[in-house]
């Protein structure tokens, strides 16, 4: 199975700039053997299972919990049966049939 996650988590409560919370959950993400892609507005992972995407979702809220009072988080999730390494390619998908994209 394939859960291909996209999700962004900020607190709501320090500021125009939350670079710095952001930051503590990519660090968690290098930290790990994920594989995942940043990208302006969120995170994109892949895992095999519904329970392993919400335990990633779980510490990635556990960085934030300590110091935050106000937490936003949007998530979506793609799941499907067997099937893996999904991220890589939908995109190469995409790029057999029109070439290369910014990726």
């Amino acid at each position: 199975m394939s859960v291909l996650v996209e999700f962004a988590i900020f607190p709501t409560d320090k500021g125009e700039s939350v670079s710095e919370y952001v930051s503590r959950v990519i660090k968690m993400f290098k930290e790990s053997d994920l594989n995942y892609q940043l990208t302006p507005m969120g995170t994109v992972f892949e895992v095999e299972s519904m329970e392993e995407a919400t335990a990633v979702i779980n510490n990635a809220y556990k960085q934030l919990e300590p110091d935050c009072n106000r937490v936003y988080t949007t998530i979506k999730m793609d799941i499907r049966k067997n099937k893996s390494n999904r991220m890589k390619q939908k995109i190469n998908s995409i790029k057999n049939k029109i070439g290369e994209v910014n990726a």
